[in-house]
């Protein structure tokens, strides 16, 4: 069967040329006669991968000295735990509530401490970014939190909020090294990789150095403290191994790419493909204010549920995977990750149109 355009919010879409050569070498790594599945975390050739794989992220977002890169487990619904007992100390922080997944980090930081809602667009159902430049902090505050891209939604901040000297935290799961990003404006930046980067199991960190504390809450497991794994630079345990080598390969095809620069340009190009149609279509809308639309996730609809289900049916079968809207949303959502090429939102456009004239 030849390869289908995945659409997929997560796991998504990776690079051909990477599976290719994760492939070529499943049974042997650079010749030591084992795959990477069964090598030792502890072997001379896994530190290769991982210190390739750390010197190319650096690389690619120009990470600076005093920021720490850490390769985890968990997925990022376990970092809205992690954040709140390694950085709350004064049991106070805010959080911007763009979408499900910030609600739900707002949600689990209330078992630790005092969580202060400070933006919201939750009353349009979540399809824009609240004006963020003047906010009221909180002057207990110990962050501020934002989820950058709203992978159900579609929203993305386009620019950063005003925390007023706070550190601002920030999940990127679903933009990770979409584009450039200045990392000197964070003081937190994680993602479950399992959306633009690599296989689900892995979850990066890149952390100021003075937020890596042993002032961490009473009570937060040894797993769970940002020092422990920052001391065993993110070998304290045995790591998702195989997953890390697949982001390094990843990393490297971005560098081929021409680095973030050029992919940024890469994805407006494609988005405007999709966004270009849906403004002008009779049928379909998108759900998003123009001016806060993601490059990576685009929901639609058509207005009727049934039409919409249609939709994602004659599309599947036409090899347009995974189109079908979050379960809380409906609609439909096009992923288009930097692994997705430009052919593969033009078919999907072309298949709209006509399925736009078979419909209306």
């Amino acid at each position: 069967m030849s390869r289908v355009y995945n659409f997929s919010a997560g796991p998504a879409i990776l690079p051909e040329e990477v599976l290719k050569e994760a492939a070529l070498e499943m049974l042997d790594y650079h010749g030591s006669g084992m795959s990477v599945m069964e090598m030792s975390h502890r072997s001379s050739w896994f530190q290769e991968i991982m210190d390739t794989a750390e010197a190319d992220l650096r690389g690619l977002m120009k990470i600076p000295d005093n920021y720490r890169v850490l390769f985890l487990q968990g997925g990022a619904s376990q970092q809205f735990a992690m954040i709140p007992m390694n950085l709350m100390k004064h049991r106070v922080a805010d959080y911007i509530v763009t979408g499900q997944w910030a609600k739900k980090a707002a949600q689990e930081a209330e078992k630790y401490g005092e969580v202060h809602v400070i933006a919201s667009s939750a009353d349009q159902t979540f399809s824009y970014i609240p004006d963020c430049t003047d906010l009221e902090i909180s002057e207990a505050a110990d962050y501020v939190y934002i989820c950058e891209n709203n992978t159900i939604y579609g929203t993305k901040f386009k620019e950063l909020p005003n925390t007023k000297g706070k550190p601002l935290v920030a999940d990127v799961s679903s933009c990770f090294l979409s584009e450039p990003m200045d990392v000197r404006n964070y003081g937190v930046i994680y993602g479950g990789v399992q959306k633009n980067i690599g296989p689900a199991g892995v979850v990066i960190v890149v952390i100021r150095e003075d937020l890596i504390t042993e002032d961490v809450l009473p009570g937060t497991p040894t797993m769970l403290t940002y020092r422990t794994h920052a001391e065993a630079d993110s070998l304290y345990n045995t790591p998702p191994a195989y997953g890390i080598y697949i982001c390094g390969k990843v990393f490297q095809w971005l560098k081929k790419q021409g680095g973030l620069e050029a992919m940024k340009e890469y994805n407006e190009r494609k988005a405007a493909v999709l966004y270009h149609y849906l403004d002008q279509s009779r049928l379909f809308r998108g759900t998003v204010v123009p001016k806060d639309r993601s490059l990576m996730n685009v929901p639609f609809v058509t207005g009727d549920h049934t039409l919409d289900a249609k939709f994602v049916k004659e599309a599947e079968a036409a090899g347009l995977l995974n189109l079908k809207g979050h379960r809380s949303v409906g609609g439909m959502r096009a992923s288009i990750y930097n692994a997705m090429p430009i052919e593969g939102v033009e078919a999907l456009v072309t298949f709209m149109e006509k399925f736009e004239k078979e419909n209306v």
